[in-house]
């Protein structure tokens, strides 16, 4: 019993840093000019199924011909996402002008 729950407790600490975050990022013209950053929430439900409100990173650059979006989970969007068991999983949208 104490060898199989060390085990399991191996296996879940290995499984948890093996772990990475999701991070996209898409460089618009020449990139960041200014030093602007805008950062909006996406909100999705169900393992990310159903949609909910999502940032328009055109809007966000605000008429901007250079910029660059990254959007990813940050630390604090999993902890929302673990606390109701993946029911709410949002995302950060981050536009750099």
């Amino acid at each position: 019993m104490k060898k199989g729950l060390l085990s399991f407790v191996l296996v879940v600490g290995m499984t948890l840093c093996l772990s990475s975050c999701y991070t996209y990022t898409h460089t618009v013209g020449n990139g960041p000019q200014s030093g602007v950053t805008v950062t909006e929430k996406n909100h999705y439900f169900v393992y990310g199924l159903a949609q909910g409100k999502q940032s328009d990173p055109k809007k966000m650059a605000n008429g901007a011909d250079d910029y660059e979006v990254t959007i990813k989970h940050t630390f604090i969007d999993g902890l929302l996402n673990s606390l109701t068991f993946g029911i709410y999983t949002p995302t950060t949208t981050i536009v750099q002008r």
